[in-house]
Formats: structure tokens, sequence, C-alpha cells
């Protein structure tokens, strides 16, 4: 079986016992989150929401905050002496995903 859910503003398909990279969520490491912005839900018998499914919800464990690896951001103009160099590590939350209750 597996979902289609939305956090962060992005659509992800998870499936029982699959670790995930989402956006930086609240909590501390070992705690439990609930995901009820389920869009569809696959496998013997579907589910199609409009815009999501009604009463289905994805569980899923919080194992690791961090953040990802640095990227430079490079501003540059030619002849005219501007530059700007910038740096930036997105925070994330790595979730493992326990159980989908369809």
């Amino acid at each position: 079986m597996y979902a289609i859910i939305e956090t962060g503003g992005k659509q992800i398909k998870v499936q029982e016992g699959q670790e995930i990279f989402i956006e930086k969520l609240d909590g501390e490491q070992g705690e439990s989150v609930t995901f009820d912005k389920v869009l569809f839900v696959g496998g013997d018998n579907v589910k199609v929401g409009s815009p999501t499914v009604e009463g289905a919800t994805v569980t899923a464990k919080i194992e690791k905050q961090g953040r990802a690896k640095k990227i430079t951001v490079f501003k540059y103009k030619p002849k005219k002496n501007y530059r700007r160099k910038q740096g930036h590590r997105q925070p994330f939350t790595k979730v493992v995903i326990e159980k989908i209750n369809a």
C-alpha cells in the first residue's frame, strides 16, 4: 500500500518503512508525526481525494533534524563591479513512515 501526502508545499509518494527527507517540521528526534493531508491511497482498494481523502492519515516517526549541504548563491553583473556571494543551508527533517491508515 502507498499514499501521496502533502507536506511543506510538496506532494510525496510514501510507503510503510520508507525514509524520506522533507521540509523542517517542529518536533524532537523520536517523536511521532501525523500527516492528515492525504491526497491518494493506492493498493488493493484505491481511494482518491477531492482534494483529500476523508479520515486517512499517515503516521511517521522523526528520525533526524538537520541541514543540507551548503550551496553558494553568486550574483554577478559584468562590467559593473557588482558581485554578491551568499551561502545557504536548507533545514530538513528525516522521517520514517510507520503506518498508512486509510
